[in-house]
């Protein structure tokens, strides 16, 4: 998951960034109101994190601005503002939830994690063959038994999966998974590859995963 926190106070933005690392999450941060928005605008996020007062360019501006072209990802405010007037201000302009400072991570962090559940209808588990992955518990499963995974084995076997019967692209593999956007010694994947493949235990090399060589990987039913 890809998250994006537009935020000036430094102390704030980088508390909330490591933590949120820490939760394997992928983190963006600008503390610019108006790149803030170009950010929000020409890349995917899965939520944004808004200040309400920012250089160049108000939250609730942004807010508006966002909802304008994108009515599906959740914003989160964080504010000191704290009237009815101003919740109700926030969430006139798209806001789907709102957090006085100061405020505890964890409560924060729980806040993300429910705009971030699965909405009626959308997919939380997803099948190759025998293997389950279920989004909503971080789980994965061959047959009955589980197979315990690190935080980026699962993203990327999720996202093979997600995308089964297409070629995901080393480059595209690398910015979904890592968050990398450049030429980069792609070697890494190849390591969380045959990881990946030891701990499902692929039969053979190419069972459930196979390389596209030159290209990248290939999720496929047996």
């Amino acid at each position: 998951m890809k998250l994006l926190i537009i935020e000036d106070e430094a102390g704030i933005s980088g508390f909330l960034k490591q933590g949120l690392e820490e939760e394997s999450y992928i983190v963006q941060h600008t503390a610019d109101g108006r790149l803030g928005l170009e950010m929000a605008l020409h890349q995917a996020y899965d939520l944004v994190l808004l200040d309400w007062m920012l250089p160049g360019m108000s939250g609730l501006e942004i807010c508006r601005a966002i909802r304008k072209q994108n009515q599906s990802t959740p914003i989160i405010f964080l504010t000191a503002k704290d009237t009815l007037q101003d919740t109700i201000a926030g969430l006139k302009a798209g806001a789907n939830d709102y957090i006085k400072k100061p405020f505890h991570f964890e409560e924060l962090l729980e806040r993300i994690r429910v705009q971030l559940r699965p909405k009626t209808g959308e997919h939380a588990i997803f099948t190759l063959a025998d293997i389950v992955l279920n989004v909503s518990t971080h789980q994965v499963f061959k047959g009955d038994q589980e197979i315990i995974l690190t935080h980026k084995e699962f993203a990327l076997l999720e996202y093979l999966i997600r995308n089964k019967n297409q070629v995901c692209r080393r480059s595209r593999i690398l910015e979904h998974v890592w968050d990398i956007h450049f030429d980069y010694n792609t070697s890494v994947i190849d390591v969380f590859i045959n990881s990946l493949r030891k701990k499902i235990g692929s039969v053979k090399n190419e069972d459930y995963i196979q390389t596209i060589r030159g290209v990248g990987y290939i999720a496929r039913e047996s």
